[in-house]
């Protein structure tokens, strides 16, 4: 009999859609001419870079011609930080983001800085929410660009960005604010026009699309540098050969994440609810059985399962972040993997085999065996609620033996 196994770490990457699979077959098998060539094998992949900006632009509610296919979300941030900046550094000097960013928004803000930006990292609650008086406080003279994630990806926290657009447009309506959507795109409504989103970063991976492709949508009011410089393919603001069947991949990803986003949201919204109830049960037999590890090194206790993440709408559907004090993350991952349950320990971008201590965490203030101790779980459109209950029934047989043999 075949073991059952549970792909919860949707997050970090999501298997293709069927759909999603033919369109990039077709295009590298059958309709695979460059789209600079100027013969009808150059025209036919012309045409699905056409229809692919079409229907992103579509569900965006934005023109097809303010979509930049691009690698995926790592180049979007860079471009987006860098090239803007660049772009507009008469106008100011002074960029402000998070402190709970991915590394590919503080990494090319590190980098403006070395070349004498000033960069403002806004705190976050124990929630990871930014405050909006500490972004209109950091707003100054100076300030040409904001940069925030929508959604957290290791938590799941939603920033309030509608509220921050109006707050950064209301103070100065030539400050431009790019949006990391990784985490945010496929799962919620998007509408950068109404919102006072300039620009904003996809990956076609986070939403059953390729690997290896993304987009940046930027406003055409807005003032931008390209970093490629080549053959001037997309109006010469991304030079290199235009990725069709990556782009053909993301656009139908795209277009089946919102044909169905309702009944989408509706079955992430069950299976996150389940899994923290699950959680806050698991947590209480710990308590009861007596076989939880709830010391705290510094003297104090805390619960067997401590989760991070928050139910309602200030959080993503598809992300739940919770620690199990007394079991390092890494043991508990591999326990899980042993039984065919596939989790994080955080970003995938930014872990390695080593599994370091979440940066986003640290900003939470958590207590230093939470840090140690925290997994993240995330869902998708396939995850079932058989998984969830085959998780939590693991996480009940792992937890007691993992915590006594950690105290030996």
């Amino acid at each position: 009999m075949e073991r059952m196994t549970a792909y919860l770490d949707n997050s970090a990457t999501t298997r293709c859609t069927e759909a999603v699979r033919d369109v990039v077959v077709r295009t590298m098998m059958e309709d695979y001419g460059n789209p600079s060539s100027k013969h009808m094998k150059g025209v036919e992949a012309e045409r699905y870079l056409k229809d692919a900006r079409e229907t992103i632009a579509k569900t965006l509610k934005v023109n097809e011609k303010e979509i930049y296919f691009t690698s995926g979300a790592t180049e979007s941030n860079n471009w987006a930080l860098i090239g803007t900046a660049m772009a507009n550094r008469r106008s100011g000097m002074h960029v402000i983001t998070t402190a709970i960013e991915h590394p590919a928004v503080l990494m090319p803000l590190q980098y403006l800085e070395e070349q004498g930006f000033r960069v403002t990292h806004l705190p976050v609650d124990a929630r990871g929410h930014i405050s909006l008086q500490d972004l209109e406080d950091a707003i100054c003279d100076d300030t040409i660009l904001v940069s925030m994630m929508y959604v957290n990806n290791e938590t799941g926290a939603i920033e309030p960005v509608a509220e921050a657009a109006k707050l950064i447009k209301s103070r100065n309506p030539k400050i431009f604010l790019h949006v990391d959507a990784v985490q945010a795109y496929g799962k919620l409504e998007i509408y950068p026009k109404k919102l006072g989103i300039d620009m904003l970063s996809v990956s076609a991976h986070k939403i059953h699309g390729p690997k290896g492709i993304g987009f940046l949508y930027v406003n055409e009011r807005v003032k931008i540098h390209p970093l490629l410089l080549g053959g001037g393919q997309q109006k010469g603001m991304r030079s290199g050969t235009d990725n069709v069947p990556g782009a053909a991949g993301l656009a139908q990803a795209a277009k089946e994440a919102y044909d169905h986003l309702e009944e989408n949201t509706v079955h992430l919204l069950k299976l996150k609810k389940r899994m923290m109830d699950g959680l806050q049960e698991l947590s209480l037999k710990l308590e009861e059985s007596g076989d939880a590890n709830t010391a705290s090194k510094k003297g104090g206790s805390c619960s067997p399962v401590v989760i991070h993440s928050e139910e309602g709408d200030k959080s993503a559907p598809h992300i739940v972040s919770a620690a199990f004090p007394g079991v390092r993350s890494e043991v508990l991952l591999h326990a899980l993997e042993e039984k065919g349950i596939y989790v994080s320990a955080g970003s995938a971008c930014s872990s390695n085999k080593k599994l370091p201590v979440s940066a986003v965490l640290k900003e939470l203030h958590l207590r230093p065996e939470l840090l140690e101790s925290t997994l993240r779980f995330s869902f998708s459109r396939y995850t079932t609620e058989e998984e969830i209950e085959y998780c939590l029934q693991a996480l009940e047989e792992l937890l007691p033996v993992l915590r006594r043999y950690a105290r030996h």
